[in-house]
C-alpha cells in the first residue's frame, strides 16, 4: 500500500512539474511574441531605434500587468488603424509572432539541454 502511494505521489509531482513548465513556457512565449509584435507595429508606425524599442517594451510590460492577448490586439489595432492596417491583419501577425516565439524558445531549450 505504501509503495502505491509513493508511486502516486511521484506521478502527481511529475504532473505538477510539467504543468509549471508549460505555464512558464506560455508566459515567456506571450512576452516574446508581444515584443515581436511591438517591433513590427513600431515599424508600421514609422518608429525606429529607441522609440521602436520603447513601444515594444511597453507592449510587453503592459501584458505583464495582466493584460490579455485580446487587449494587446485591441491596443495595437487601435494604434495601427490610421495606417489602414485591420484588426484581422494584426491578429494574423500576432499569431505569427507567437509561433516564432515558441520556435525560438524551443530552440533555446534544445541548446541548453
Amino acid at each position: 500500500m505504501e509503495l502505491t502511494m509513493t508511486t502516486f505521489d511521484k506521478r502527481e509531482q511529475g504532473f505538477e512539474a510539467k504543468f509549471a513548465h508549460e505555464e512558464e513556457l506560455m508566459f515567456k512565449a506571450a512576452a516574446r511574441s508581444n515584443k515581436l509584435l511591438g517591433l513590427w507595429a513600431a515599424g508600421q508606425l514609422g518608429l525606429e531605434g529607441d522609440a521602436a524599442a520603447a513601444y515594444a517594451t511597453a507592449l510587453v510590460t503592459e501584458n505583464l500587468a495582466s493584460q490579455t492577448m485580446d487587449e494587446t490586439l485591441n491596443k495595437v489595432s487601435a494604434d495601427l488603424a490610421a495606417k489602414g492596417i485591420s484588426r484581422e491583419q494584426v491578429a494574423q501577425k500576432l499569431q505569427e509572432c507567437l509561433h516564432q516565439a515558441l520556435a525560438q524558445l524551443e530552440a533555446a531549450s534544445r541548446q541548453a539541454g
